[in-house]
């Protein structure tokens, strides 16, 4: 940091100056004092005066000499002087950029400065470009022209919907980590009816029908469910409860109904259901007559009673299969139940790797070293683990002012601040697959616990 100077020093070295004003050195000593004391504007003038050429020579010798331009309100003159390439000149040009009214080049420095070195990252300076952007729209003869904003209190709640939740990017199998037996049984039983549906016609077996998904939170039910429909090449419907459940008696059962009929005119199609107990639970512990009223009608809309589900994958993942009621698993609608375990410890490497992937990370790190540690992790604990380290690599790239990559001590020092999530599921599993398990719904539960010494 640079020593603040007193207006009595200020004035001496600026004696020193007129008597030697080819002294380099001295000339930024004393325009780095003025930016200290807060009165860099008055350098300004003593760089017209003895630096009239603007040849700074250092990169920081010019976000020097800049800083003073800026705070003369000489923008133009900072712009000039900022000749190099390094990141914190790059920030004073966009700054510059932002003054002159040339958003849309004061943004692309700026980013460009922020990826080569993130820690120069400045909200308010950002929000200032992204501010004069959107205010200025390009008329046919490409000069800005100020754009009018034309308020509408009448916003529908799609609309709503549709800015609130942007389309998410396509995923496929290559985008999970593990689960490769899942993914074979997915790929067989789905993904091939969807790819060659002659040949399934040929023997009368229909394209699309239902899947549930279940298992223990965070081990990829949703994420298998995307790339289920992007290995398809399907539409995806992601249904969250709040789409469907309402307040109003006959407009939960509506709200359904719709969606089912959107997906019908949209095949092929993937109707994804997560938390699908919250719409299809027992209805012998419902007291309410609607929710019962509810679930008839899902269970309906999955035979296609009316119109033909052709072409219409439905999915659905639980936490908790045992609060289902049974009719969904009757054959035509989740015919098919898959258990989704906790990853194994390739899997885990694997997801380790895939979070990892397009962060800063140094070398010789050994995910499979990191993954024997990890037993019980799920996917989004691993996930957490990944966070935790960048905060870590966050801190010291702060501290040091230049970007420090995640290492290896910094994951095992993640390691040791996330727990395992998915043993309290395990223990609550295992009650249910020893006493509960009527027509060996969960031997495979009982398999993955038998295996991993659970049981």
């Amino acid at each position: 940091m640079e020593e603040v100077m007193d207006a009595t020093t200020i004035q001496s070295l600026t004696h020193a100056l007129e008597a030697s004003p080819d002294n380099y050195p001295l000339l930024m000593t004393l325009l780095r004092g003025m930016i200290a004391g807060g009165v860099a504007e008055e350098g300004f003038a003593l760089m017209q005066q003895y630096r009239p050429d603007l040849d700074f020579e250092s990169a920081q010798d010019q976000v020097d000499a800049a800083i003073c331009c800026l705070e003369a309100g000489e923008a133009e003159t900072a712009l000039e002087i900022c000749r190099a390439e390094g990141p914190e000149v790059l920030i004073i040009r966009a700054t510059a950029l932002a003054d002159l009214e040339r958003p849309k080049d004061a943004l692309d420095v700026y980013r460009k400065a922020v990826r080569a070195n993130p820690t120069l990252e400045d909200k308010e300076l950002e929000a200032r470009i992204n501010a004069r952007t959107s205010a200025h729209v390009i008329d046919r003869q490409g000069h800005p022209t100020k754009l009018r904003v034309i308020s509408n209190d009448d916003t529908d709640q799609t609309e709503l919907k549709r800015l609130l939740n942007p389309e998410e990017e396509k995923v496929t199998f290559a985008d999970v980590g593990g689960l490769d037996g899942i993914k074979k049984q997915i790929e067989k039983r789905i993904i091939l009816p969807f790819q060659k549906p002659s040949i399934f016609q040929r023997f009368k077996k229909r394209v699309g029908g239902g899947i549930l998904l279940y298992g223990p939170p965070g081990c990829g039910k949703t994420l298998l469910a995307r790339a289920t429909a992007g290995e398809c090449d399907a539409q995806f419907f992601n249904v969250a409860i709040q789409d469907v459940l309402d307040m109003y008696i006959g407009e939960s059962e509506r709200k359904l109904h719709a969606i089912f009929d959107e997906a019908r005119r949209k095949t092929p199609s993937v109707l994804f259901f997560d938390e699908i107990e919250a719409l299809g639970g027992k209805r012998q512990y419902t007291r309410e007559g609607t929710a019962s009223k509810l679930v008839s009608l899902f269970l309906a809309e999955m035979d296609g009673f009316a119109k033909d589900n052709q072409g219409v994958l439905i999915l659905g993942a639980t936490n908790v299969p045992w609060s289902i009621d049974p009719a969904f698993r009757r054959p035509g609608r989740f015919d098919r139940v898959l258990f989704v375990p906790p990853p194994d410890r390739d899997a885990r490497a694997s997801i380790l790797n895939l979070h990892l992937a397009g962060r800063p990370v140094a070398g010789g790190i050994d995910t499979r070293v990191l993954a024997k540690g990890t037993s019980g992790f799920s996917g989004a604990d691993l996930l957490e683990v990944v966070e935790t380290a960048g905060d870590l690599a966050i801190e010291a790239s702060l501290a040091a002012g230049s970007e420090s990559p995640i290492t290896q001590a910094m994951l095992k020092d993640a390691l040791d601040d996330v727990k395992p999530t998915t043993l309290e599921w395990l223990t609550t599993a295992r009650n249910y697959a020893r006493y509960a398990n009527e027509g060996g719904q969960y031997d495979e539960v009982l398999a993955f616990l038998k295996k991993h010494g659970k049981n």
